[in-house]
């Protein structure tokens, strides 16, 4: 099925693109716009812009831009009318849908298949562990052990696999579900042509994606005998483990309040935090950490706390993991448990009140702690203090930011009780193995600087095309402006380039654009504009419109600066642009008339040499008012 146009009308109407966004990404206002760091690449610094008022994104970054469709597209991997499913179901606008073609069905089948199979699944699994004698008495029982209530139970949708090869197999082939589905979504195991159930007799842990949607399952074993304590599902269409986080969907909102994740290695693990007040955690489930988990925590916050088990070996494993989550940019503190002990067990054991206690005093810096925790193992071992200096000056390189690298060096120069000198050379040493040794950066001249003739005019399309560009620019943030009374830019622009026809595609589609949003509705509204153009023309209209930097006022107010603002200089800035325009255009004129006078018969040559000269008069003119001096 497809989205009728009057449906697709309403959802549009209804977008905030704010709203939309900021339930993925944690995002600052600055300025007129708010930022983020991406999530569509690593970054360390926020390069990722949303405009409320214009009601598009753009990363200066990666490139990536759009509007809140293109937005959900991209960041759930959605096609354009599932994007629209989900923003109508967001805002709740009854949809009303038509026929879709079988291209369009085909390619929504499978993920679409898989959601509902999952879905299936989490309701059986969750009934089972709260209504049949075999999921209370062994399931339910085994939770309330542990201290999980009905909320938490509720919460995080837990459930029970019955202890038979092919409980849930019977059930699914009732209710219609193949057993290939069952197979692709990970629930079944195939074996010489036959199917049993994966997670047969175990405690069952729904993994969630951000949306809420069920992508896979945890499921922990409740006898001796049964294998491996915690198995999950296998990776599937709808499931990468490298790119989920337990616990993720409940907890975004927390972690975007208290501006802080904590990080855990199991399921358990967060459920306990839960219970004892603590919302804003996930864990990797069992996994080693990946760039992936890390990026999904940084569009929420900033600040991640890992929380050790009391094991020397994990921690040490562990270790490698905060190494990527420094080199990410975010801040990192550590809180370890005693020995023997790990987040479920020692939550139960302090209680709620001793145990957020313990959180808060019992955290400190990684780099401190690293420090520390090396140094109580090498003794007064020369050699292992050598390799204790190496490890934490690893990590302090992996710190994007200068600043906080010196302030380490600084900090572990007093701890290692060794000179900062010998610490920074260290230091430069391990950028240099990095980076692969420094190679110098090859700088070219600017353009036009000392143009030959011949470089001169094949530079001639870019510089005709930059002109374009900019003046595409100005008619879309400008265009209803007035430079003077009764003349808007737009006015102004296409009486002064009446008849002159753009070049570079692209800008040339905009400009037609423009020209039709004026000529049928006498304004010029960018987002409609942007739903009649081609994917690289919305792009580029999306790049125009959106503004990396703006000056401080609290820094101009300060020094008592004053920096025009670009509309208070707009009619110069017109001017100008259109003079450039003007001056290139002419001089590409006069190139080709040249190229033709070369190649001309000698009864046409006295004509080509009349319009030479009333080119170079026309450019003349033009270089005069721009300054310019011309050689011939």
């Amino acid at each position: 099925m497809s989205i009728n146009q009057t449906s697709l009308e309403e959802i549009k109407s209804r977008i905030d693109i704010e709203e939309v966004v900021s339930d993925f990404v944690s995002l600052k206002r600055k300025g007129q716009n708010l930022w983020a760091c991406c999530p569509f690449h690593d970054e360390k610094t926020p390069s990722f812009s949303v405009a409320p008022a214009k009601g598009i994104f753009k990363c200066f970054g990666c490139g990536k831009a759009g509007d809140a469709i293109e937005f959900i597209k991209e960041i759930e991997g959605l096609t354009y009318i599932q994007a629209m499913q989900y923003l109508g179901k967001k805002y709740g606008i009854q949809i009303e849908q038509e026929e879709e073609t079988p291209e369009e069905l085909a390619r929504q089948s499978l993920r679409e298949s898989l959601f509902i199979t999952l879905g299936f699944a989490r309701d059986y699994f969750n009934d089972l562990l709260l209504n049949q004698p075999e999921g209370r008495s062994i399931g339910l029982s085994y939770l309330k052990e542990r201290g999980y209530n009905e909320q938490v139970i509720k919460d995080f949708e837990l459930g029970y696999c019955l202890d038979s090869w092919d409980g849930l197999i019977k059930q699914a082939s009732n209710k219609g579900f193949k057993q290939e589905t069952l197979h692709a979504a990970g629930l079944a195991i195939e074996k010489d042509g036959r199917y049993y159930d994966r997670f047969r007799g175990r405690v069952i842990f729904p993994i969630h994606n951000i949306t809420g949607k069920v992508i896979g399952f945890g499921a922990r074993a409740l006898k001796s005998d049964q294998g491996a304590k915690y198995i999950n599902s296998p990776e599937t269409e709808v499931y990468q483990k490298s790119k989920v986080l337990y616990g993720l969907h409940q907890a975004r909102n927390a972690i975007r309040q208290n501006d802080n994740c904590y990080l855990v290695e199991g399921y358990t693990d967060v459920l306990s935090l839960h219970l004892s007040g603590v919302p804003n955690v996930v864990s990797s489930s069992g996994t080693s950490l990946t760039e992936g988990q890390i990026k999904l925590i940084k569009r929420y916050t900033n600040n991640i706390t890992v929380l050790f088990d009391g094991d020397s070996a994990g921690i040490k494993a562990a270790l490698r993991g905060i190494d990527m989550i420094l080199a990410s940019g975010a801040h990192v503190r550590v809180v370890e448990f005693p020995e023997g002990e790990d987040p479920d067990s020692y939550s139960r054991k302090l209680g709620t009140e001793r145990f957020l206690g313990f959180l808060k005093s019992g955290n400190s810096d990684f780099i401190s702690y690293k420090t520390q925790l090396f140094l109580k193992e090498a003794h007064n071992d020369p050699i292992a203090r050598v390799e204790t200096i190496k490890e934490v000056v690893l990590s302090i390189s992996k710190i994007p930011d200068a600043l906080q690298r010196a302030i380490y060096i600084k900090e572990c120069s007093n701890q290692l009780d060794v000179d900062e000198t010998l610490l920074i050379n260290e230091l430069n040493k391990t950028h240099l193995k990095s980076s692969g040794g420094y190679k110098p950066v090859q700088e070219l001249p600017p353009e036009d600087l000392f143009p030959t003739e011949k470089s001169a005019a094949q530079n001639l399309p870019n510089a005709i095309a930059r002109q374009e560009r900019e003046s595409i620019r100005l008619l879309l943030n400008y265009g209803d402006h007035q430079l003077e009374e009764g003349t808007s830019l737009h006015q102004y622009f296409f009486s002064e380039l009446e008849n002159v026809e753009f070049k570079s595609g692209v800008y040339k589609e905009i400009l037609d654009l423009i020209q039709s949003e004026l000529d049928q509705y006498g304004v010029v509204d960018t987002s409609r504009l942007m739903d009649q153009a081609s994917e690289e023309t919305k792009k580029e209209v999306i790049d125009l419109i959106t503004q990396r930097y703006e000056i401080s006022n609290l820094w101009m107010d300060k020094f008592q600066i004053h920096v025009p603002k670009e509309e208070e200089i707009l009619p110069s800035v017109v001017f100008s642009n259109l003079l450039r325009l003007k001056y290139r255009m002419v001089k590409k004129l006069i190139a080709e008339n040249k190229e033709e006078l070369r190649n001309a018969e000698p009864e046409e040559q006295q004509k080509l040499l009349q319009i030479d000269v009333a080119l170079k008069d026309s450019r003349n003119q033009l270089a005069k008012q721009l300054g310019i001096i011309v050689s011939d």
